[in-house]
């Protein structure tokens, strides 16, 4: 991997760190201050919402703004705006504490802007035969963040206050900063003059125009729905409810989750040569086996099955994935990617703040299992669009 492609990924692993530490610190904060679990998990909905927000708004800067720059320039945003935070907390109180959502809403939007500008940047920094091993790699990077980050961050609580946190954060947002400075400019082709609705309305009219991609963007919001039941909220009563074990269990499912991305990821870094070759029969098999696998989750009593199914779905499911990323890479031209990207996370978020509070619903009317059934179904309708449309899936533009 060239010196870009470490950069890059690099820069975005240290943001990453930085976001989960720096959201434990603020749960725990607003927790501690209120005693609320509602006003705690108005953090996570604001960051969705303001992410939401971002996918739609960003394309009105793509286009106008080099993605070197534009990408440099909203972690610069984060970096700034996490001091703001730092700086803040030494004087927060139960009368005051609904400002924090102002700050971590203005952070969320710059990782709104981000993440699709990241995947773009992507296959401008690596060669085309190099794509599904380069997705791999910052696959199986991101998982082992979320997967350890998550536990870590907690036990960096014991040591240190959660102003404390936040100064050790604004340190990585500025190093990854440093880093996204030094990355080589992009191919940059300015856009022509445009009213800013057209603009925001490129990435979807390419969604709708490519047919993989408008399968995919058919795929996002079934797959959204889906991913729904791994939140916290619904793991954690389906391991009371449905494997009558404690809550450690939840933790226990949710790394083992976590352990079958990273296993795929690594899967398909090995065998990317393989991979890349049959891109539509990975896709396949990824979607049909987490199809299978979830509905053997849902009817599961045993938690020790239970962890071995959830390897399974975090496997198959990265399996079908990281191709897929592959996919779109190489369906548009990449000048268009950014706007792509941008309007499936827009999908993606939106979707997913609906979607939890469906499932919730639906698992309070019909019980917890109910939940993954749904899940199942989801899986199982997307199976069949790749299906039917598996001579889509493959390599469309060879540079």
């Amino acid at each position: 991997m060239n010196k870009n492609f470490i950069l890059l990924i690099t820069g975005q692993s240290l943001a990453s760190i930085g976001d989960v530490l720096y959201m434990v610190g603020i749960i725990s904060t607003i927790f501690a201050l209120t005693g609320s679990a509602t006003a705690a998990s108005f953090v996570p909905f604001t960051i969705t919402s303001s992410m939401f927000l971002s996918s739609l708004l960003t394309p009105l800067v793509i286009g106008k703004v080099n993605l070197k720059w534009l990408l440099t320039g909203s972690q610069l945003g984060k970096t700034g705006l996490i001091v703001v935070l730092g700086l803040f907390l030494s004087g927060i109180s139960g009368a005051n504490y609904y400002l924090v959502f102002l700050v971590i809403s203005g952070i969320a939007f710059l990782d709104g802007c981000a993440n699709p500008i990241k995947l773009t940047m992507i296959p401008q920094y690596v060669e085309p035969e190099r794509l599904v091993r380069a997705n791999g790699v910052a696959e199986t990077i991101s998982q082992f963040i979320q997967t350890v980050m998550w536990f870590v961050g907690s036990l960096f609580l014991i040591f240190m206050d959660a102003q404390q946190l936040i100064w050790v954060v604004s340190l990585m947002f500025a190093l990854s900063s440093i880093m996204m400075f030094l990355l080589d400019n992009v191919e940059h082709q300015r856009s022509k003059q445009e009213r800013k609705l057209d603009r925001t309305k490129v990435g979807w009219k390419t969604l709708f125009d490519v047919p993989v991609l408008r399968k995919i963007a058919y795929m996002e919001v079934l797959e959204t729905v889906a991913a729904t039941v791994w939140i916290a909220a619904i793991l954690y009563v389906f391991v009371s409810d449905a494997l009558h074990v404690d809550e450690k269990w939840w933790g226990f499912i949710n790394g083992s989750f976590f352990l079958g991305l990273i296993i795929g990821s690594i899967y398909c870094i090995k065998y990317s040569s393989l991979v890349e070759r049959k891109l539509a029969k990975i896709i396949f098999i990824g979607s049909l086996s987490s199809f299978f696998i979830t509905i053997l989750f849902s009817a599961t009593s045993n938690p020790m099955i239970a962890l071995l199914l959830a390897v399974g779905i975090g496997l198959f499911g990265q399996l079908k994935s990281i191709p897929q990323q592959t996919v779109i890479q190489t369906s548009v031209a990449k000048e268009k990617l950014s706007t792509v990207y941008t309007s499936l996370g827009a999908i993606s978020t939106g979707i997913f703040g609906i979607s939890s509070l469906g499932m919730g619903i639906l698992a309070d009317l019909f019980g917890v299992r109910s939940v993954f059934l749904v899940s199942g179904l989801m899986l199982a309708i997307v199976t069949l669009i790749v299906y039917k449309n598996k001579h889509l899936f493959v390599r469309n533009i060879m540079e």
